[in-house]
């Protein structure tokens, strides 16, 4: 009965923190558009450079270590029309690789134990060179005919087509008297001027967001982490196609990617599964993240009216997608990532502050630098 109690009240707080995490959404929203178009000017200008965009995106995830977080600011940005989706979309790839620094950082635990160290690297970093092969692949292409916008603006009006704007109107129902409370307390009631009180909202939101986030994945690994060796035992015994769909949908509960793939380092570390095992659930979960971003977008386009969020939820979800249509069926195509992996493993475990420098330079020093070469070259 106290178990139960338990699991209960943690549900009810998933539910809680899911609300506030909508709303937000919603005030980042307000937030930009208050600032003006002088403020969007700026920050467009900021991200024009589709290079800057996607390092930009690297280099922001790997430091909060959530791309969750990172589309779903993305996600307010166009939903509030500061942002263009052509600028967002290399974000988005960006924050695609930036997310992986985690389980990467997790690899780091088995630093002591050369075997267990070799075997953990390549398991995370198998998410890392993964995701850099599909950027290799798609950030051009999409440059030269934008098919991810294309595919994903015709399903955004087919999504409008069946309601989904109206769809969104219980969430609308629901926010809307919380965000209107704040940013009237803001705006009307504080006293401060409009510009200082659209900062405080949007600094307000991003506090918000930053905390919900945090405690619906807390909550969402205590209830289910017990049953997670059960699962993947389950998972792992079938096909790959099944690993997909488990990466995926356990993903998509716990929302983030982080959680699962740092799942899997021990694992494989300890010998219990191998890399190829893990792979087809880290492509899993690269597809069950998008939901966070896909959420957001409902929410934004909710407060705004503004189809366009959805359409770079939708760009993030397909940019995903692709990855793992396109790249794990094809064997060929599948061994280079593991490949890589394997033998940054292998040269780790001989010479182990590689893998620090390889996680510093990959995921901090070289998208800085490349950021300020950008600017300054600009």
């Amino acid at each position: 009965m106290k178990a139960k109690r338990n699991t209960a009240a943690k549900i009810l707080l998933i539910a809680f923190f899911l609300y506030l995490f909508l709303v937000s959404i919603g005030l980042m929203g307000k937030a930009f558009k208050g600032f003006g178009a002088g403020f969007a000017e700026n920050l467009i200008r900021t991200t024009s450079n589709p290079f800057i965009g996607l390092f930009i995106g690297i280099l922001a995830t790997s430091i909060i270590q959530s791309s969750s977080t990172t589309t779903s600011i993305v996600v307010g940005m166009v939903g509030s029309g500061v942002l263009t989706v052509g600028n967002a979309v290399p974000i988005v790839m960006g924050a695609n690789i930036g997310t992986t620094v985690t389980n990467t950082l997790v690899s780091l635990g088995h630093f002591t134990r050369r075997d267990e160290f070799r075997r953990a690297v390549s398991a995370a970093t198998v998410h890392d060179f993964f995701n850099l092969i599909c950027v290799a692949i798609m950030f051009p292409l999409e440059l030269a005919t934008g098919v991810l916008q294309k595919i994903a603006t015709c399903m955004s009006s087919a999504f409008a087509d069946f309601g989904g704007i109206k769809f969104t109107s219980p969430i609308k129902i629901v926010t809307q008297p919380a965000i209107d409370f704040v940013k009237h307390f803001l705006i009307d009631f504080s006293g401060l001027p409009n510009n200082v009180a659209y900062i405080l909202m949007l600094v307000l939101s991003i506090m918000i967001l930053f905390f919900c986030l945090f405690f619906i994945v807390k909550l969402m690994k205590a209830l289910v982490v017990k049953k997670v060796e059960a699962v993947l035992d389950e998972v792992l015994r079938k096909n790959a196609l099944i690993g997909i769909v488990g990466g995926m949908v356990f993903t998509a509960i716990i929302q983030s990617s982080s959680v699962t793939t740092s799942l899997l380092v021990p694992l494989v570390a300890s010998g219990v599964i191998t890399l190829d095992v893990a792979f087809p659930i880290t492509i899993g979960a690269n597809i069950g993240t998008t939901g966070t971003a896909i959420l957001a977008s409902f929410a934004s386009a909710a407060a705004t009216g503004n189809v366009s969020a959805i359409v770079i939820a939708f760009v993030h979800f397909l940019f995903n997608l692709t990855g793992a249509i396109f790249i794990y069926p094809i064997k060929i195509f599948r061994r280079i990532p593991i490949s890589l992996a394997q033998s940054l493993g292998d040269l780790a475990s001989r010479k182990r502050g590689y893998a620090i420098v390889y996680v510093l330079g990959l995921f901090f020093v070289v998208p800085t630098l490349l950021i300020i070469i950008s600017k300054y070259l600009k």
